[in-house]
């Protein structure tokens, strides 16, 4: 068995038992073979020693029993890794950020505690899933949608909290943007609830997101500050239906218009599903296609739809292609040939792409993606794309390492992801060249002015150098907040760039 680095044999004996008291033997788990479980499939260090692992894993299943867990991890300053499902391939799955860590495993925390259908929310816990929260609203036939990410297996509470987003209509597909209220506990065992929630016997916790004085809520995004047990989302109303056209332009240097016009209907609401934006389209000589979603009743979308064909036809030459209405709920139909995930509906279709296919005979099993958020506008799409093929030789030293990109992502408003692929694989020379590949994106998109949004685990302290203004004030800030709420720095050490102050490079 091992032990977390910097505690002794003696007390992290103690701790176990401790936890054991708490939880419940079974519940603890230190054996290699299980241990190993919790392992990062995606790790660009698999194998090799620098691979991050857990020493051991606790498994509570209320927040009472976090609040013990915590507290005696604290006495002894044993370091935590609180995970939900442990589901986030690609960011680190449930490997610790501090190798060592114990990982604090949230899953068999499952209730979904309410669903409000009137005023479209949930409340929920850690351990409740996408297929979990879709089963529940199905199962008693409420007419709210979910919006699940790719793939939906994954907490609705861990995807939020790690910045994670959608495809339906916004502003759902913004996960962490569509949570209400959360409750926490700290460092130290002490249980807080945010916003409305603070207030004893509250019935507004879900409805209203700010509650009095200074707003908490971010502090737990991305974050170590402590570990959530329960989030509030507001959920999307049915929409009576969903109506979606694909514009068509043909000269390269038309994305300038067709961005520019993306983002007027976009800003006005006309166009509120997450659009999809590629370069080609078949054999006909596009240079760019844009399918417009809208969600909606019926009549309305209808005339949005048309609204939004007028103002793409101001772009020369340009060819705007409508699709029939499709209504909700889906007929049998229409759900064998939809995209599941447009409609609320969470799958697994996505691991498709890791298959074995004629154009990758030999799949690598896993992937890690470079995200930097980049200006919503054509020159800066344009800039980018050249900016990736310019640089991919110089970054590959020339290799073919396998590397796809980059794919342009409307998830948020106002800001484009422009994703980049990097495969990953359990041949240790291999991800060496992509670890290698990833670190120079980030410098050189840096340099750009184009950051990540999100980041694997491994690469949580490169991504966090890049936002470095004034001698990186905004990281002090952060580690200020994390010695005054979480002295022993128990909570998820390092994760997002944040450590506690025994574990900074500079302390």
């Amino acid at each position: 068995m091992a032990v977390p680095p910097g505690v002794s044999e003696s007390d992290f004996a103690a701790a176990l038992d401790e936890f054991r008291a708490a939880v419940g033997a079974e519940w603890v788990f230190t054996s290699d073979e299980d241990v190993a479980l919790y392992r990062d499939a995606y790790s660009p260090f698999w194998g090799e020693p620098e691979e991050r692992v857990a020493s051991a894993a606790v498994a509570p299943s209320t927040v009472e029993q976090v609040q013990a867990v915590v507290r005696a991890a604290n006495a002894r300053r044993i370091p935590l890794y609180p995970i939900s499902t442990g589901r986030n391939l690609a960011y680190g799955g449930s490997a610790p950020v501090y190798s060592g860590s114990v990982v604090l495993d949230l899953k068999r925390m499952n209730r979904v505690i309410e669903v409000n259908e009137a005023n479209a929310y949930a409340l929920v816990e850690p351990g409740v899933s996408y297929f979990d929260l879709y089963n529940y609203i199905e199962e008693r036939g409420l007419d709210v949608w979910i919006d699940p990410p790719d793939p939906g297996w994954g907490s609705v509470i861990g995807n939020a909290l790690d910045g994670g987003g959608g495809w339906t209509a916004y502003p759902f597909r913004d996960h962490f943007g569509a949570h209400c209220g959360m409750e926490v506990v700290l460092g130290d065992g002490e249980v807080v609830r945010t916003g409305m929630g603070a207030v004893p016997n509250s019935k507004t916790w879900q409805e209203n997101k700010w509650g009095y004085g200074p707003w908490v809520d971010g502090l737990f995004r991305q974050s170590n500050m402590g570990v959530v047990t329960k989030m509030g989302f507001w959920l999307m109303p049915r929409p009576e239906a969903y109506i979606s056209g694909t514009v068509q332009v043909f000269n390269e240097r038309d994305i300038i218009p067709l961005m520019e016009t993306l983002n007027l209907l976009e800003n006005q609401h006309v166009v509120n599903g997450s659009t999809q934006l590629g370069a080609g389209f078949g054999n006909d000589g596009a240079a760019w296609t844009l399918q417009v979603p809208i969600y909606g009743p019926e009549k309305v979308v209808r005339a949005q739809l048309e609204y939004a064909r007028e103002k793409f036809a101001a772009i020369e030459g340009s060819r705007f292609v409508e699709e029939d209405p499709i209504r909700t709920p889906l007929s049998d139909e229409d759900r064998a040939r939809v995209r599941l995930v447009n409609f609320g509906i969470p799958n697994l279709s996505t691991f498709a792409m890791l298959g074995r296919s004629p154009m990758q005979p030999n799949p690598p099993g896993g992937h890690i993606g470079f995200s930097p958020i980049i200006p919503r506008n054509g020159e800066e799409l344009l800039k980018f794309r050249d900016f990736y093929r310019t640089n991919l030789a110089e970054v590959t030293g020339g290799e073919n390492l396998g590397i796809v990109g980059p794919v342009f992502m409307t998830n948020w408003e106002r800001s484009l992801v422009g994703l980049i692929m990097f495969p990953i694989s359990k041949n240790a020379s291999e991800n060496r060249k992509i670890r290698a590949a990833f670190e120079r994106w980030v410098e050189l998109a840096a340099e750009q002015g184009w950051a990540e949004y999100r980041a694997p685990a491994v690469f949580q302290d490169t991504v966090a150098e890049t936002y470095s203004f004034n001698d990186h004030a905004l990281r002090r800030l952060r580690e200020r907040i994390k010695d005054a709420i979480d002295p022993n720095g128990i909570i998820s050490a390092g994760r997002y760039g944040v450590w506690p102050k025994h574990l900074r490079k500079d302390a």
